[in-house]
């Protein structure tokens, strides 16, 4: 087998609409390119390969943790780059990469993101430097744990890359809306398995003040405009959602 530098790794599902660019972005830069598709139905796949992607698709009920896993057991990189269908990689950024990884002073690196909310970039309410960790070399990289907000299991000290990735999240309300009926949901669930204390309407009311002081005050997600508000209520909404599911599970007969 030919030995390569770097595989980067991309988790998608029905992501037609956005893979492309996220593709078009790292073609003719990586040495190999591996698509984790989570069960897709529109044409991720198609486009995929239309790029040469190397394709695994695993069942709707893969956790987040087991798609990267996937990831991780199937490149053949030294080294190893996820990349998410909505995010892109700057011209700087792969710059960057390239001189680490030829010179590495770490084994895993976290790289800043430049978030897009409904369009236009936001600074604040913890939206930059937004730091993810992302690029590991394979062998010290021992796997991803977690149902829904994974973490990796690395060996050695975290490096911080200094060149951002471009993260095009939330890109209109409905896909807001649903990405929380869906996510609520699994959160709730944890919190039910994990022995949650019974959730009361004060409860309710101080998680919902808790994400507004965090992300409107402290964060200062207020700067970013009307954006920027939409954003501190949006997920304070989404924080009410999660615990109200949490009390609908505590309380079903």
């Amino acid at each position: 087998m030919k030995k390569i530098n770097l595989s980067v790794i991309i988790i998608a599902k029905n992501e037609e609409q956005m893979i492309e660019d996220c593709l078009k972005s790292i073609n003719n830069w990586t040495d190999e390119i591996l698509v984790i598709d989570h069960a897709s139905t529109d044409r991720t796949i198609d486009i995929a390969k239309k790029y040469r992607a190397i394709v695994n698709s695993l069942p709707s009920e893969t956790t987040f943790s087991q798609l990267r896993n996937k990831g991780l057991n199937e490149a053949n990189g030294d080294w190893i780059f996820y990349l998410d269908a909505d995010e892109r990689a700057t011209d700087n950024l792969k710059k960057e990469i390239g001189k680490v990884i030829s010179s590495p002073k770490f084994f895993a690196y976290v790289v800043p993101r430049r978030n897009f909310y409904l369009g236009r970039e936001v600074r604040f309410g913890g939206a930059y430097p937004d730091y993810v960790k992302r690029l590991f070399k394979k062998n010290k990289l021992n796997g991803w744990k977690g149902d829904l907000h994974e973490e990796p299991i690395f060996e050695g000290q975290l490096g911080h890359l200094r060149e951002p990735m471009i993260h095009i999240t939330h890109r209109d309300l409905s896909s807001m809306v649903e990405k929380t009926r869906k996510w609520s949901t699994i959160e709730a669930q944890l919190l039910y398995d994990a022995g949650h204390p019974p959730i009361t309407w004060w409860r309710i009311l101080r998680m919902m003040f808790v994400e507004f002081w965090e992300r409107g005050i402290k964060k200062q997600g207020w700067r970013d405009g009307t954006v920027g508000w939409i954003e501190i209520i949006f997920q304070m909404f989404s924080r009410f959602i999660t615990y109200a599911r949490l009390w609908e599970m505590q309380n079903k007969k």
